[in-house]
């Protein structure tokens, strides 16, 4: 007899709040995993889809059950996966749309192409805030579509060129700087002043202040004699800064989104392109580079750090709410919000 399931629900068109109600146990595929969940965090995604989720996803069908972001230990595998067993503690990013796959309840669905082993120096708690920001940062960084950079390794040869991330602090950010790094690239990166030593202990080589009034200048005046690899323009509204600081700069004229941009707003001479981080949770090249070949090792010796810091909101599906409202508020700087199971 199958276990019984629990979700956390968006019951109509941005219903709040969720309301947690039973589920349907998911029957595993292949190529998947059963996972009961141990840590679940929140991102940005989950507000916007709970407060304007139609207009952005039209598909969607409701009741809803989100989230991306779970840590926690296999129940089932899949037909075709042999990397896994069941007793593993993993994390994941769940991929769907629909309530089979979302992350916000007990029990969840994950591709075991996008599933990584937790190391035992590592809590569920920690792992649960990479796997979103993981994919969204390859997503933009990897893609022959966007900045198309070299893949990471253990032992990266420098490349030469520096890459410009917008926002090091935040969830992308920070994977973006310890994945960029990893590929051999040097990194300039923007942040509120309190967060410059996290960023720098990311790898990034340089920060600058975002509130400052000449921070298009001082970027400018430090890419002086630089090759640019390209920016990330994570904050909304970045992208401004960042087609002015690569127009004057020599290197690559392309700046990869973490929000909506429209074609019409790009300068002319330069390219850029709103990310989709679901094109890295799909089985691909840029997929198995990072969650299969790169991740277990480099979280294993601790080449790669399970960062934002987890901040605990609360215990169970009930907490979820409280936590994505929190996000929404502002959440928490150089952060990432959770609940744990």
């Amino acid at each position: 007899m199958a276990p019984s399931n629990k979700a956390a629900w968006i019951l109509t068109a941005r219903a709040h709040p969720m309301e947690v109600g039973v589920a349907e146990y998911p029957t595993v595929g292949a190529g998947e995993l059963v996972v009961k969940a141990a840590a679940i965090a929140v991102n940005p995604m989950d507000w916007l889809i709970q407060t304007m989720g139609e207009q952005l996803f039209s598909f969607l069908k409701y009741p809803y059950c989100g989230g991306d972001d779970v840590a926690g230990t296999i129940v089932e595998v899949g037909s075709g996966v042999n990397n896994f067993k069941a007793g593993d503690r993993v994390f994941g990013v769940a991929t769907g749309f629909s309530a089979r796959e979302g992350a916000f309840q007990e029990y969840v669905v994950l591709k075991a192409a996008v599933t990584c082993p937790i190391p035992a120096s590592v809590s569920f708690e920690q792992a649960s805030v990479l796997p979103l920001g993981i994919c969204s940062a390859a997503a933009g960084l990897y893609q022959e579509a966007y900045l198309g950079l070299d893949y990471p390794s253990l032992d990266p040869s420098p490349k030469g060129e520096t890459l410009l991330v917008w926002a090091g602090a935040s969830s992308v950010g920070t994977n973006a700087i310890q994945l960029a790094v990893a590929s051999g690239y040097e990194v300039f990166t923007t942040s509120s002043p309190k967060n410059f030593e996290y960023c720098k202990s990311l790898g990034a080589s340089k920060v600058f202040d975002y509130h400052s009034a000449t921070i298009a200048a001082d970027l400018i005046a430090a890419l002086q004699g630089k090759k640019c690899a390209g920016a990330f323009a994570i904050q909304r509204g970045s992208e401004v800064v960042c087609f002015e600081v690569i127009a004057k700069v020599e290197g690559t004229k392309f700046v990869a989104c973490a929000m909506p941009i429209f074609p019409d707003k790009v300068p002319q001479g330069l390219s850029a392109k709103f990310i989709n981080a679901a094109a890295v949770a799909a089985p691909n090249e840029v997929g198995e580079m990072i969650w299969t070949k790169f991740l277990p090792a480099a979280l294993e010796n601790g080449k790669f750090k399970c960062l934002p810091q987890p901040v605990v909101v609360g215990h169970g599906l009930e907490k979820l709410q409280e936590a994505v409202d929190k996000g929404k508020a502002g959440g928490a700087s150089a952060q990432k919000l959770i609940v744990t199971m």
